[in-house]
């Protein structure tokens, strides 16, 4: 009866534990269950700062989409931009950095790092991918523009304080490692406890019915042999070689203690899955990737924008309008342009620039400034395809148009990288034929000299129309000149070459070439005559003391790679007259 009532309690303590066991997984994936989101958010008081920077490490701290509220005094910008670009913008101004979650998950950090009270507004920055304007409130989902690192810049105009008040929104882990093995292990102990009890039955009702058949045959007498075999099983129990697993109370034990261990685990996954120390260092993180410093979609905005800005100068005539897009040889040109148009009103305007058709780019891959872009566009009032040199001189600069080259006719553009050039410095050999510096020095040469040195080691004639056009000009100017003695040169500005490596291992070389034309009389008394634009900026048409005429000349010259035995090819090229002054 003692075995029967032992029995009896193991398989309900067996039966309450396998169900407490089920629930308990059940609840881990129901009512337990980890919550789908956490939000941490920026809490107290922070030091006034122009400038909120939000790391982008923050971004990928728990995988998926992270979402951000933004809270601030008025109007503010959210502008989204790679980390060493928003770095680069920040510089050496005091600003506050959101770069950390508390271990509790319900505070963000923030680090405070002094310096300039002020900055330009980054409104309209040419660096961010994409910005967009709040005010008081906005709600944000930070998702990647592109592969690659991108960091998050909070700002007002520059000079109030930055937003500061942010929370973040991020994905939880909702994993629960437990919760199917403890419906297993609860649903085996509930079975277990059950078998355990229909055996206890069926071994109850057995145990009567020999009972009752023992008594007619003894007469009465004890079941001694009962008795007399338990101190014997007891003692077996203690030897060397056996085993008690199969007696009720152990096998509970034995359940209770395997239970008891997975519900602990369960309630502390991240013990069980935290690695120990060690004294091995972490592995060094994988610097990334090059990318190119401008997307697509930038560089159609700025282009937009850069279109804009010289429709706008050329509809007035005046170049106060191109000075925020526009520098350099374009702007001496087009300045130049409208000084003339206003004196000699058949005067050609400059070809325009369009963006609505970009038909390739290269874009470098350097995170130094100064930045050069090259942009290949088409439009209404291009007769041919043009190549657009835009440079950003520093971070808080935009990038501005610094020259416009016609493409020659006939002649096919070189193959460029549009995910990401790479750019040679003007006097690197690297690979090519000639470096950038040697491939203009070469043309300007040609384009002087008839018998220059680099004559078979440039295309000209029907593959190059305008070396052939220009040397046609300066002969017959020469040969007609009765009363004077002209001089031509071609020299290269040293500041103005830009390289981009082509697919083929080549060089696409652009630069600007000073043109000279230069007459004098060949006696006293004789008179030359320059053009009516020349006498716009010289200030008459009729000079007995010579001239001096500049043009700048916008170049792209192919140069093929180390080892071919092709020769450089002059790709585009025009020019503009920006001077002209009486001796």
């Amino acid at each position: 009866m003692i075995g029967d009532s032992l029995r009896f309690k193991t398989a309900v303590a067996l039966v309450l534990l396998g169900l407490l066991t089920l629930l308990a997984g059940i609840g881990q994936k129901t009512i337990w269950a980890p919550s789908e989101t956490f939000t941490a958010s920026v809490s107290g008081e922070q030091a006034a700062a122009p400038l909120t920077v939000i790391d982008q490490k923050l971004r990928t701290l728990h995988g998926g989409t992270v979402k951000i509220n933004v809270k601030g005094d008025g109007e503010f910008l959210l502008a989204v931009g790679r980390p060493g670009d928003v770095d680069a913008w920040v510089g050496g101004t005091s600003h506050n950095t959101v770069n950390g979650v508390s271990e509790d998950q319900k505070s963000l950090q923030v680090e405070h790092t002094e310096g300039e009270a002020t900055s330009p507004s980054p409104a309209g920055s040419d660096l961010w991918v994409s910005s967009e304007n709040a005010n008081g409130q906005l709600d944000y989902t930070w998702t990647a523009p592109a592969d690659g690192e991108w960091t998050l810049l909070l700002a007002k105009d520059g000079t109030a304080a930055a937003p500061t008040e942010v929370s973040m929104t991020f994905p939880n882990d909702t994993a629960t490692p437990w919760a199917i093995p403890l419906i297993v292990i609860g649903s085996l102990v509930l079975l277990a406890g059950l078998a355990l009890l229909v055996l206890g039955l069926f071994r109850g009702k057995g145990g009567k019915d020999k009972g009752a058949k023992g008594g007619k045959d003894l007469g009465g007498s004890k079941q001694e042999p009962f008795v007399a075999n338990a101190p014997a099983a007891a003692t077996d129990a203690g030897k060397p070689g056996t085993t008690d697993a199969n007696r009720p109370g152990t096998l509970l034990g034995m359940v209770a203690a395997v239970t008891a261990a997975v519900v602990v685990g369960s309630a502390a996954p991240a013990l069980a899955a935290t690695p120990a120390p060690t004294d091995t260092a972490p592995p060094a993180a994988e610097e990334p990737a090059a990318a190119p410093v401008l997307l697509e979609a930038q560089l159609r905005r700025i282009l937009e924008q850069v279109a804009s800005a010289v429709d706008a100068g050329d509809a007035a005539k005046d170049a106060s309008k191109l000075e925020p897009r526009v520098a350099a040889t374009e702007l001496e040109v087009r300045s130049q342009n409208y000084k003339i148009s206003a004196s000699v009103g058949s005067y050609a305007a400059r070809t325009p620039v369009r963006s609505t058709k970009l038909l390739t780019s290269s874009v470098t891959e350097l995170p130094e400034w100064p930045r050069t872009v090259l942009a290949v566009t088409q439009g209404d009032g291009n007769a041919v395809p043009q190549l657009l040199t835009l440079v950003q001189e520093s971070p808080r600069e935009n990038y501005k148009l610094t020259k416009t080259t016609l493409l020659q006719p006939g002649v096919t553009l070189p193959t460029l990288d549009r995910d990401g050039a790479q750019t040679l410095a003007p006097a690197d050999k690297t690979g090519l034929l000639y470096s950038g510096e040697e491939a203009l020095a070469g043309l300007a040469d040609r384009l002087t000299t008839a018998e220059s040195s680099f004559k078979d080691k440039l295309l000209d004639g029907a593959a190059s129309p305008y070396i052939a056009d220009t040397l046609s000009y300066q002969n017959e100017v020469v040969a007609s000149g009765t009363n004077g003695t002209f001089a031509f040169t071609h020299k290269v500005d040293p500041g103005s070459t830009s390289v981009f490596r082509t697919d083929d291992g080549g060089a696409l070389v652009l630069g600007r070439l000073t043109f000279g034309f230069d007459g004098t009389p060949k006696a006293a008394g004789d008179k030359l005559t320059i053009g009516e634009d020349a006498g716009a900026l010289a200030g008459g048409t009729e000079t007995t003391t010579g001239f001096a005429l500049n043009f700048a000349e916008s170049v792209a010259v192919y140069v093929p790679p180390a080892g071919s035995t092709d020769p450089m090819q002059l790709i585009a090229a025009n020019r503009g007259l920006v001077g002209a002054t009486f001796k």
